[in-house]
């Protein structure tokens, strides 16, 4: 089990595609820690707490420290990872180099070409004040973090420039393709996305970046993370500042299918995802597809093409891509056997 938790929706960033820049910081609230440990005691082998937001270090140090203190205390093994985009850190490193260094800290930061990365006061976050950055992380830290980049449809063209940088700073880059949560409106279509991993692999920068790497053996069987694992409801769970509980941290920004947290708490284990037979799949022809663990992958993604829809258009676009993502997966086109594995799968076939 994995833990997401938003301590606050606060930023001190106003990025485009962010589901908290309407957030008013002055009135966003605080995730109290008794939440965290209670969960820890109901799923004590959790393996990482991953804290996003809004930004992470727009929480006083402390409270990071009460966590890791109570961790200590239960010996529990998670680990804690933050994302953030580390400019406090830069700004004011003694802050937070103490809490940085400790054992259980990972650290990864965001950055991404092409605009909507904005700073507070709404000027652009460019390379050059990444550099910034990520040269104080190396300084006294003795690395430089991994990072994020989400991709929109207006930076889609410079999405394999973020991969050159991050091979050139040594390090692993990510890149996310855009949900439809707060004012990112629009999801960025699947399959657009899915032509860039392609290219990354076709250029031989697999290395360099996350995503690309699980779609080379997505299919093949190995081991995957959100959002190609459809293991939502089984392996993880978030909150948002409020306590409010998902498993999903997407559907957590949309607050929709919400978990009884008293209740699994007291025993009882909620899959709400697996349940709802809409979102298990963008059609009913996905289940004679061998892409379906790669166009269904996640179900906040599901739901939303379904409702903008851009099925069909993805589909058109997925199936020239096909040969070759099962080629890269060691697979031959023309021997695959379609995708039959679910136990809800005969409820969802009655339902486009």
């Amino acid at each position: 089990m994995d833990l997401i938790i938003k301590p606050t929706e606060a930023c001190n960033f106003k990025c485009t595609f962010c589901s908290s820049t309407s957030i008013d910081p002055d009135k966003a609230g605080l995730l109290d820690l008794n939440y965290i440990y209670d969960f820890l005691k109901r799923f004590p082998d959790t393996n990482t707490i991953i804290v996003n937001g809004g930004d992470p270090l727009m929480v006083d140090p402390q409270y990071y420290w009460d966590l890791i203190s109570h961790l200590d205390e239960h010996n529990y093994p998670a680990s804690i990872s933050f994302t953030s985009n580390l400019w406090p850190f830069y700004v004011k490193p003694e802050k937070w180099l103490d809490l940085f260094k400790n054992e259980r800290m990972g650290i990864t930061t965001s950055f991404q070409y092409g605009g909507g990365r904005l700073k507070g006061d709404f000027t652009e976050f460019t390379e050059e004040d990444f550099w910034k950055v990520s040269d104080k992380m190396l300084e006294l830290l003795g690395y430089r973090p991994d990072f994020i980049s989400v991709i929109v449809e207006e930076n889609l063209d410079t999405a394999i420039d973020n991969v050159l940088l991050a091979k050139k700073m040594g390090v692993n880059c990510k890149l996310n393709y855009a949900m439809a949560s707060g004012v990112q409106g629009t999801t960025l279509q699947l399959s657009k996305i899915y032509e860039v991993y392609v290219k990354i692999y076709e250029m031989g920068l697999a290395k360099w970046e996350w995503n690309t790497t699980q779609m080379m053996k997505r299919l093949s069987g190995g081991a995957t993370t959100c959002p190609q694992n459809r293991n939502c409801d089984s392996g993880i769970r978030a909150f948002n500042p409020g306590g409010d509980y998902y498993s999903c941290g997407a559907f957590g920004d949309d607050m929709d299918y919400p978990i009884d947290f008293d209740k699994e708490m007291e025993g009882q284990f909620f899959t709400p995802l697996t349940n709802d037979p809409h979102i298990q799949t963008m059609k009913m022809a996905c289940y004679t597809c061998p892409m379906f663990q790669i166009c269904n992958g996640c179900r906040k993604t599901v739901r939303d093409m379904k409702r903008e829809g851009t099925v069909e258009e993805h589909c058109k676009r997925m199936k020239g891509l096909a040969p070759r993502i099962l080629e890269i997966n060691g697979l031959d086109p023309t021997k695959v056997t379609p995708y039959i594995n679910e136990g809800n799968k005969i409820d969802v076939l009655s339902i486009d």
